[in-house]
């Protein structure tokens, strides 16, 4: 039996070590992924102990046997939590996802390191203009690497537009970038 299907395993039958085995090994992955979705720490940090209890919670409904489901079910969650956070701010309650982005570049503003690297900051910029579908699937795919069919299984979407997503996302991430140089 593999890591993944020994860890399944355990999980499936309440193994609270296997479950601290689950948060040591996709805690750090899950935080940097619903951070780059709500971009506050602290509320990355609400999501990622909602995610896990959620988790936690549906073991028994999960159905795939492979450490790489395991990882496309988390991620399914976490992205589900995170975007149903994002939906809750009350001074959103009326808008679109994607309208929150002004918002969500704010709070980045807000967050940046004085000594952080130009290069990442333009990026992140730029990252946070992107559609949300296109957001999720640039992260997923340049930051977590996971596979476009891991982000399928993660999101519901079919593998094809997946790819035309992240196509985009990469063609307009280069446009800011190229714009925030220009100025």
């Amino acid at each position: 039996m593999k890591n993944g299907e020994a860890i399944i395993a355990q999980l499936r039958s309440n193994s609270v070590e296997a479950f601290d085995r689950l948060i040591e090994q996709y805690g750090d992955r899950l935080y940097w992924h619903i951070r780059r979705v709500v971009v506050q720490h602290e509320e990355a940090e609400d999501v990622l102990q909602d995610t896990f209890a959620r988790a936690y919670l549906s073991i028994g409904d999960f159905r795939g046997e492979t450490e790489s489901s395991l990882t496309a079910w988390l991620y399914r969650i976490a992205t589900s939590v995170a975007i149903k956070a994002l939906q809750k701010r009350k001074k959103w309650a009326f808008a679109s996802l994607d309208s929150v982005r002004t918002s969500l570049l704010a709070t980045f503003e807000q967050e940046i390191d004085p000594s952080a690297d130009e290069i990442v900051v333009r990026l992140q910029r730029a990252i946070l203009t992107l559609p949300t579908k296109q957001r999720l699937v640039f992260n997923m795919r340049y930051y977590d690497e996971l596979s476009f069919e891991e982000i399928s299984q993660a999101t519901g979407q079919s593998v094809s537009t997946l790819k035309t997503n992240y196509h985009y996302a990469v063609q307009k991430i280069k446009e800011q970038v190229r714009v925030i140089e220009i100025e």
